[in-house]
């Protein structure tokens, strides 16, 4: 298994936990596990971890996201490889469709991409002031144009300015975000990234430090403090990871497990940050609402 989080990381020994349970459900209690983390943004200690667990020859290598899919599939086209959270497979060239992966590699998307459009409904739901909108994306990131085009739809119905912007690190998300927050009724919507969710806990204090009403697509922003989040539920994704290595280990082709789309999906609204932003949340939001943080 490749994860890009820090091993002391909640959201890392609580994802690794869901898919060695579920494993242990379907009757692996015994199988013998070999795991590597590494930080998003340490693109050299990943291909050599990759590496290193291709060089074991395992029966399967669970892959958590975009980045450690394009590292594992730099060392074998051959080791059967299941993703959990990767936004645009496609796009990126690991599955030829999702019907038809046709490769050695086959898994479960992160989100689709026309919830750049209801991430917009639902920022302007909660913040009906914001009208300009940044979407931020980690220059290493190559799937912006895959949440874009619903985005900018979207925006467009709604009366709404979006636009995205590429960063390298936190100094230039930081100009970014600073130069968006001079004029009034801006917004930002953050987007599944590997970088911004490896420093979730400091992108959540500087975009408070601006007052920008922001949506994150990972509940792990709303828990430090981030205002709401509307995403897929992403311990599902490796529940259902846990079932298709079952399959491959049992005899099954990664290249015909079709690539899979999120089944559960969950709105978490921080109640504390919304009153700091002097933000009254709609009931019929609150109703909606799968968790309120308080």
């Amino acid at each position: 298994m490749l994860f890009v989080l820090p091993e002391n990381d909640p959201t890392a020994k609580a994802r690794l936990a869901t898919f060695r349970g579920e494993l242990q459900n379907l009757g692996w209690a015994d199988i013998a596990m070999d795991t590597r983390f590494v930080p998003s943004n340490d693109a050299e200690t990943r291909q050599r971890y990759a590496k290193e667990l291709v060089a074991l020859q395992p029966d399967l290598i669970l892959s958590q996201t975009t980045q450690t899919t394009h590292a594992l599939l730099k060392q074998t086209r051959t080791i059967p490889i299941v993703f959990a959270l990767v936004a645009d497979p496609v796009g990126e060239g690991f599955v030829a469709s999702f019907p038809r992966p046709a490769g050695n590699v086959t898994g479960f998307v992160i989100t689709e991409p026309t919830m750049g459009g209801k991430w917009l409904e639902v920022l302007k739901e909660i913040a009906p002031d914001v009208t300009r909108v940044l979407v931020p994306f980690n220059t290493a990131a190559t799937g912006a144009e895959y949440y874009l085009n619903s985005l900018r739809t979207t925006a467009a119905h709604l009366g709404m300015d979006a636009g995205a912007i590429f960063v390298r690190d936190l100094p230039e998300l930081e100009s970014a975000v600073a130069a968006h927050a001079r004029a009034p009724h801006g917004g930002l919507v953050m987007v599944p990234d590997a970088y911004m969710t490896g420093h979730s806990q400091e992108l959540t204090s500087l975009i408070a430090r601006y007052r920008l009403p922001t949506v994150y697509a990972l509940r792990l922003f709303v828990e430090v403090g981030g205002l709401l989040s509307y995403g897929n539920e992403a311990l599902d994704n490796f529940r259902r990871a846990a079932n298709y290595s079952d399959r491959i280990l049992k005899g099954a082709k990664p290249g015909e497990l079709p690539v899979q789309a999120p089944e559960k999906y969950e709105l978490v609204i921080n109640l504390k940050t919304a009153k700091a932003l002097g933000l009254d949340v709609p009931p019929a939001l609150l109703a909606r609402a799968d968790e309120v943080i308080e």
